[in-house]
């Protein structure tokens, strides 16, 4: 008489016994994975930070996604006087306006309303941007630097004067290869306007 139930125990054990193994080797499997991504990713995230302008202390930090850093204009401090801020510490720091551009007051001649404050002002600084335009001359496109003044509903739902600007850095990532002194003009640019900006939305010039 064969005797089946002999090796009845022994199949019923081999799946507590294999099963937890292998899902022990696809979680490890899948932390390796894991592991390496963020490896990869680091570098990569360190030399963009390499590239970035700089801020000063206090000062919301940049996000590397985005070519706009926005600032929100401090109570008190009026559309006025962040306008004159603006003049008098750029040219302080060896910048010229050549070119303002009132929006607003065209969207106004058109029947439209603004909603507030549109306008952006342009500012050249050659002595920081020079090796930008020599090296890659096709940059003149992001040229001059630009700091927009504009009212926009806060997290409250009231209008507030904001100012910002597009940042060189990021522009400059449309460029293949920039040179090294390319991107360290670029940094440069970019910290001194950030200065700027920061100053006059402050009141503190």
């Amino acid at each position: 008489m064969r005797r089946t139930d002999f090796y009845t125990g022994v199949t019923l054990k081999s799946p507590a016994i294999y099963l937890p193994g292998l899902y022990l080797k696809a979680l490890m499997a899948m932390l390796v994975l894991s592991v390496t991504a963020c490896a990869v990713n680091k570098p990569a995230a360190i030399a963009h930070n390499e590239l970035i302008g700089k801020v000063r202390p206090g000062m919301p930090a940049i996000d590397p996604g985005t070519a706009i850093y926005e600032l929100a204009v401090n109570d008190g401090v009026s559309y006025q006087d962040v306008v004159d801020n603006l003049k008098s510490l750029s040219e302080g720091l060896n910048f010229v306006n050549p070119a303002n551009f009132p929006i607003g007051e065209h969207m106004k001649l058109r029947g439209v309303d603004p909603q507030g404050v549109k306008e952006v002002r342009s500012f050249c600084n050659l002595s920081m941007g020079t090796e930008i335009i020599l090296d890659h001359p096709e940059f003149l496109v992001f040229a001059p630097c630009r700091i927009a003044i504009y009212e926009k509903p806060d997290a409250d739902n009231k209008r507030k004067l904001f100012i910002a600007m597009d940042r060189p850095t990021y522009d400059l990532k449309s460029i293949k290869n920039p040179t090294a002194r390319a991107r360290k003009s670029a940094q440069e640019l970019e910290t001194a306007l950030l200065e700027i900006m920061d100053r006059a939305r402050k009141g503190d010039f």
